[in-house]
């Protein structure tokens, strides 16, 4: 399937306004996650017009992101743009750690560049920011991989307009990861105005609010006592019935433009102006040949306010 592409931040690569998220991959989320199983998924992604894959060193107590997109990659290397990132890991203990020392983000880029199996990745990002740590050194590392070939181009997530500022500073940023839905809209009044003003891609994460936005929660729904979105302020408290009033007006706008909740809040995300691409996950490859199809509503939805 062909798709129309975007342009990413100033660089000459061009990618799929529908991303796909390689979290799930991992899978941390999913224990029945496998090899061929990822392989089926990023192969469906391909052929629904998805031509960018994102995923993490920290997406995998060992890698299994990074890994099994390699496993994907054989004979599709040309077709596909990846990313991944590095500042976050998985200590001994198995609890995620930040860090933003140079010489340890160094020694997670070359690993992660063997897990894939390439010399060179498309976009590199820096994950997050190491709370009290020298935005300066990470990204003047950045900037020196850039220029030794370890990445085309260098992304930052997470990071606020100071700290994007900075980074940008010491080092050329084309990609900032943040999270954008329909229902959590910060940065619409910070990060995505400086990044239009300065070129830079806004890629967003968790365009479907952790599944709230594709409407199979209902106010009875109970959580399992292992699901972290028991905590999240989404599904509690006066937002989650807030939330709930939300999706049901967006049911009948859905049906107007004929598609589900999901491919609406998706292709709501990618049609704002300044947004290149939006990150969705899948376990299974009908998952995101669905979600795929929001790249087709994005022209349709620029007018509409939700």
């Amino acid at each position: 399937m062909t798709t129309e592409q975007r342009q990413l931040g100033t660089s000459d690569l061009r990618i799929s306004s529908v991303a796909l998220g390689c979290w799930p991959l991992a899978g941390i989320t999913s224990g029945q996650m496998t090899d061929e199983a990822a392989v089926r998924v990023i192969a469906s992604a391909l052929d629904a017009g998805i031509n960018h894959l994102d995923t993490a060193y920290a997406y995998g107590r060992e890698g299994e992101s990074e890994r099994r997109i390699a496993l994907a990659l054989r004979g599709r290397r040309d077709r596909l743009v990846v990313a991944t990132k590095v500042g976050v890991y998985w200590d001994d203990a198995g609890v995620l750690q930040l860090t933003a020392d140079p010489a340890l983000l160094r020694r997670h880029v070359e690993e992660s560049l063997r897990r894939l199996a390439v010399d060179e990745v498309d976009l590199l990002y820096l994950h997050a920011p190491a709370p009290g740590a020298s935005l300066a050194d990470a990204a003047g590392l950045f900037r020196d991989l850039l220029q030794e070939g370890k990445t085309r181009a260098v992304g930052v997530s997470n990071l606020s307009v100071d700290q994007l500022a900075a980074f940008q500073a010491e080092c050329p940023v084309v990609a900032c990861q943040v999270r954008y839905n329909l229902l959590q809209r910060e940065i619409e009044g910070d990060v995505l105005p400086w990044c239009r003003a300065q070129q830079v891609s806004v890629i967003a994460y968790e365009p479907l609010a952790l599944g709230l936005l594709t409407g199979k929660f209902g106010p009875d729904h109970v959580f399992a006592d292992e699901d972290w979105r028991r905590q999240s302020p989404l599904f509690t408290g006066e937002a989650w019935t807030q939330n709930l009033a939300t999706v049901a007006r967006l049911r009948p706008i859905a049906a107007k433009f004929g598609c589900s909740l999901a491919q609406l809040a998706v292709g709501w995300t990618i049609s704002r102006a300044g947004v290149t691409a939006a990150l969705c996950g899948a376990k299974e490859p009908d998952q995101i040949r669905e979600t795929a199809q929001a790249m087709r509503l994005a022209d349709a939805l620029q007018a509409v306010e939700l």
